[in-house]
């Protein structure tokens, strides 16, 4: 006999992962663990020929987002997020570079020259660029461990056809210790098999084709664990973290705060910023949510993001003050910044003009 999951589960005791059809709702399981939850993306791979380094040589991790700007005006750069490099091939005299590019890539019939930068600093550039096809690889594998399965999923293993087994797009929800929602990870819900689990009586491991699911990447695991525990309970737990494992945890900051209700706080509220510790974009957003909302809190993730937030439902209510203490730190790091197109823009100035546009009075320390 297949337990079937209730609408009263209690998914603190049971499990803190639910997989959900994403047009109506329909809870196919809930569960203790899933494997394969953490891995290594599918990455684009561009070898560009002719490169010539500007300034430092790129080796190792490159940044969060690296821009590859075409030499002709009239083409729109692309974005390799989480990018690396082995560094400069010799006796070739070309970079391979690699990331996430799922949602973006060259433009159509360009090979050209480009130019790269990490929206720092311009990297260098390369007289054409070709984009390399990854080796074939086996599918990897999603497997749901101590699933309670919900009646439309038990009703599908029940038939067991093809048809049925292809269960469709779904989401597998993700909750903390705490049993409140952390995030989510879509994917395409196809079962392979599934067979009795040793977490418990009438539960199953439950595995899934992931071919179209993408892993969480595998530096950011000691991040994940610690959110999945529980939020954080004191200021600055990503201070001293680098700029990628920065990323993840703004990621989830603001994958969490999507999840939550966010009362507003009274007109005249007087905040308090750190900033001791903003040396990159994810700090200076790590550091404003937390003054704004607390430990773990979100305030923002870009310009546009902030301008939300500083427009209510996100704990702030106009007007109010902020003290930001040691801004020095994040004028110098983040004063000479880039757009995609490489062209130098003041981030540090703009953030203020938001703030002082929403009517956050700001006084620099």
């Amino acid at each position: 006999m297949i337990t079937t999951v209730r609408e009263d589960w209690d998914h603190r005791r049971h499990g803190r992962y639910r997989l959900t059809e994403t047009e109506r709702g329909d809870v196919w399981g809930v569960c203790a663990a899933v494997d394969g939850l953490f891995g290594e993306p599918r990455r684009g791979t561009y070898e560009l020929f002719g490169w010539v380094q500007e300034g430092t040589q790129a080796r190792g991790w490159v940044g969060s987002r690296v821009w590859l700007v075409p030499d002709d005006d009239a083409l729109e750069p692309w974005l390799l997020e989480d990018a690396e490099t082995s560094g400069q091939r010799l006796g070739t005299g070309s970079l391979v570079l690699t990331g996430l590019d799922d949602y973006e890539g060259p433009p159509e019939g360009h090979t050209g020259r480009v130019r790269v930068h990490d929206e720092h600093r311009w990297l260098g550039s390369c007289r054409e660029f070709s984009r390399v096809l990854p080796a074939e690889q086996a599918a990897p594998l999603l497997v749901l461990r101590g699933l309670a399965p919900g009646d439309h999923l038990r009703a599908a293993l029940l038939k067991s056809t093809r048809r049925a087994l292809d269960l469709g797009e779904a989401a597998l929800e993700i909750q903390d210790a705490q049993g409140e929602p952390l995030t989510d990870r879509l994917l395409w819900a196809e079962v392979r098999s599934w067979c009795p689990s040793s977490y418990g009586t009438d539960l199953i491991d439950l595995e899934l084709d992931g071919q179209l699911f993408t892993p969480v990447p595998s530096f950011a695991q000691p991040i994940w664990e610690m959110w999945l525990a529980g939020p954080p309970d004191t200021l600055g737990g990503w201070a001293r973290l680098d700029t990628r494992r920065r990323g993840a945890w703004l990621d989830l900051v603001r994958e969490r705060a999507c999840r939550r209700s966010h009362p507003d706080g009274p007109p005249g509220h007087a905040y308090e910023l750190d900033g001791r510790h903003i040396t990159d974009e994810a700090g200076l957003y790590l550091a404003l949510g937390e003054a704004v909302n607390g430990p773990g809190g979100y305030f923002g993730g870009c310009l546009a993001a902030l301008d939300d937030c500083l427009r209510g439902t996100f704990g702030y209510t106009a007007p109010a003050t902020l003290l930001w203490r040691n801004a020095g730190t994040a004028r110098e790091h983040l004063s000479q910044t880039m757009t995609p197109d490489g062209r130098p823009y003041d981030l540090f100035a703009d953030v203020l003009d938001v703030l002082a546009e929403r009517g956050m009075h700001v006084t620099l320390a």
